[in-house]
C-alpha cells in the first residue's frame, strides 16, 4: 500500500517536472541570431513606395541614405505568435544648415496595407534644432493565426514601415539624411494561440511572382519573402504540450485518490468469511 504511494507520487512529480521543463523550452525558444543567416549582408538603400519597399529580415538592422522629405519603406515577414518591435534611428544634418525642428513618424502597415496600431514606444519624435539625431520605436500587437474578416488583427505575412518626416520647416525640405531601422520579434508561444489559421500569409507580390514563372508578364513586386525558419503550419502550439501533460497528471492523480480511498482490504489476520457475516449482521440479517 505505502509502495504504491511512493510510487505514484514519484510519478506525479517526475510529470509535473517535465511538463515545466518542456514547456518553458517551447516558450524561451530564442529569437534566430543574426548569425544564423547564410547572408550576412544588410540592405543598404530604402524603397519609396509599398511596391518598391526594401525586403529585410528581422535582427537586422538596414542603412539608407536619403533626402529630408522622402518616404523610406521597408518590408519584413511577421509569423503567427511573434510581437515585432521596429526600431528607426534617423542622423540629422548638421545644425547649421537647419532652420528649425522636424518632426519624424514611422508607420506599420500589414500585407492588407492596412495601418497597424503601435501597442507602446516612441511612434512619433520631435528633433530639436541642434539635435544629431531622433530616434523612434513602434511596438506591434501579437501576429494572430487567424482573425475575423472584419477585424484589423495583425495576421501572419509581410509588414511595411514606413519613416518619414511630418513637420519642419520648408527650407529643410531635400537635406540629407540618414537612417537605421532594425526589426525585432518575441515569441510569445501558445498564450497567444486561437482557434484556426489562414491558408496562405498575407505577402503580397506571391501571384504575381505565380504568374511570371507561368511566362505571363507582371510588375515587379516587393516580396518580404519568409521568416528564416519558414512559416508556421498553424496547427501545432505549444498548449499540445499542456493539454497532453494535464490527461496524463489528470490519470495518475485519479489512481492515486483510489488508492486512497479504496481501503486495504481484509486484514491477513482475520478468516474467511468473518467479514461477511458482519456485514450481513449490520443489515439484520442472521448469520447461520
Amino acid at each position: 500500500m505505502f509502495r504504491t504511494r511512493r510510487v505514484l507520487a514519484g510519478a506525479l512529480l517526475t510529470g509535473l517536472a517535465l511538463l515545466t521543463g518542456a514547456g518553458a523550452a517551447v516558450a524561451d525558444d530564442p529569437s534566430p541570431s543574426p548569425s544564423a543567416s547564410g547572408d550576412g549582408s544588410a540592405p543598404t538603400e530604402a524603397g519609396t513606395t509599398f511596391r518598391t519597399a526594401t525586403a529585410i529580415q528581422q535582427d537586422r538592422t538596414a542603412t539608407a541614405g536619403a533626402s529630408t522629405g522622402d518616404y523610406l519603406y521597408w518590408v519584413f515577414p511577421a509569423d503567427a505568435g511573434q510581437r515585432a518591435t521596429v526600431r528607426a534611428k534617423v542622423t540629422l544634418p548638421e545644425a547649421a544648415t537647419r532652420h528649425g525642428a522636424s518632426t519624424w513618424q514611422v508607420d506599420v502597415y500589414d500585407g492588407l496595407r492596412r495601418r497597424q496600431a503601435c501597442m507602446y514606444g516612441k511612434q512619433t519624435g520631435k528633433a530639436a534644432a541642434e539635435a544629431a539625431t531622433v530616434e523612434l520605436t513602434c511596438v506591434l500587437r501579437t501576429v494572430r493565426a487567424w482573425s475575423e474578416p472584419w477585424a484589423d488583427d495583425p495576421l501572419p505575412g509581410s509588414y511595411y514601415v514606413r519613416l518619414t518626416v511630418v513637420d519642419l520647416p520648408s527650407a529643410d525640405l531635400g537635406l540629407p539624411v540618414r537612417t537605421e531601422v532594425e526589426v525585432t520579434a518575441a515569441d510569445k508561444g501558445g498564450a497567444a494561440d486561437v482557434d484556426g489559421s489562414l491558408s496562405e500569409p498575407l505577402v503580397p507580390g506571391v501571384s504575381s511572382v505565380e504568374q511570371a514563372a507561368d511566362g505571363a508578364s507582371a510588375a515587379p513586386v516587393a516580396l518580404a519573402g519568409e521568416p528564416e525558419d519558414g512559416w508556421s503550419s498553424g496547427w501545432w502550439t505549444d498548449r499540445w504540450l499542456w493539454t497532453v501533460g494535464g490527461g496524463v497528471l489528470g490519470a495518475f492523480a485519479a489512481v492515486f485518490g483510489y488508492s486512497l480511498t479504496r481501503g486495504g482490504g481484509r486484514p491477513s489476520r482475520v478468516p474467511p468469511g468473518v467479514c461477511k457475516r458482519v456485514r450481513l449482521l449490520g443489515r439484520g440479517h442472521r448469520a447461520d
